[in-house]
């Protein structure tokens, strides 16, 4: 008697920029490190120009690579102790408000599929992780970056999470996981991306760039648009909603009692 093989999981992998949130995540946090002296103004100034371009002309190896080094010699040095907790603590304030409803609703979709929901950026460890975990994703891909005996950058890649490199992680992730690409879901908006999605069955591109849309267009790829942007209360689960309106229906209630009193003492001294 032959034994039914069970059959292998299915997957969908995510990009982050501009793909689950509107923007540059690394450049979404420039602000914060400004204020927490790790940036200063003038490179500010050129990190909002720089998103910019990032969200009109979009990515490509060329600009992905100047930006990459940019970004390794502005945080040369940096504790990553002291990144991680900045993101940590400002996340729901930077970040949440951006991700778009469309692919937090579609991460939720795959899940309920039973398929592992993987997240796949270029942005760093430190920041795609909490991101990740607010999302509730089964697991993540991120670019991780050396460190010295201090714990701070050293200005050097442990891995880039970006291009070839990012099939090559998914291949091994899949490979752990008894993980069936063929079967499985990939989302980005760059053409640099093109490996990533070309090593699924069932590529889709999202928001995508100019040169990403016409290759999709050629090779009969689904094209989806994500716009709405939920902010942190429309995501804030229905029970936490209650509480708070609770609490402040007691806080409404004893303030009318203590102004109802305070009325009525002074009425009576009257």
């Amino acid at each position: 008697m032959n034994k039914m093989i069970p059959p292998r999981k299915q997957a969908a992998f995510f990009d982050l920029d501009k793909t689950i949130i509107a923007k540059s995540s690394m450049l979404a946090f420039s602000k914060t490190f400004r204020k927490h002296g790790l940036l200063n103004r003038r490179t500010l100034v050129r990190a909002a120009y720089a998103q910019v371009v990032f969200q009109l002309v979009g990515a490509n190896e060329k600009k992905m690579e100047r930006i990459r080094q940019v970004a390794l010699n502005l945080t040369k040095g940096w504790n990553r102790d002291r990144v991680s907790t900045l993101v940590q603590e400002t996340l729901h304030e930077v970040v949440i408000p951006i991700i778009f409803d469309d692919a937090v609703e579609l991460i939720e979709h795959h899940k309920r599929e039973g398929r592992h929901v993987v997240i796949v950026s270029s942005a760093p460890h430190e920041v795609v992780e909490p991101i990740a975990t607010h999302l509730g994703v089964d697991d993540f891909i991120a670019t991780t970056s050396r460190l010295d005996a201090q714990g701070n950058y050293t200005g050097e890649l442990e891995f880039y999470s970006y291009g070839h490199f990012k099939p090559e992680a998914v291949l091994k992730l899949a490979a752990q996981n008894d993980i069936d690409l063929n079967e499985s879901f990939a989302y980005s908006d760059s053409i640099t991306d093109i490996p990533l999605l070309e090593c699924v069955g069932h590529p889709v591109a999202v928001n995508p760039d100019r040169e990403l849309a016409r290759i999709a267009n050629e090779r009969e790829w689904p094209i989806v648009h994500f716009t709405k942007e939920v902010t942190l209360w429309e995501r804030i689960p229905v029970q936490a909603l209650n509480e708070n309106k609770m609490r402040a229906g007691l806080v409404v209630g004893i303030t009318t009692v203590l102004c109802t009193a305070l009325l009525f003492r002074k009425r009576s001294k009257k």
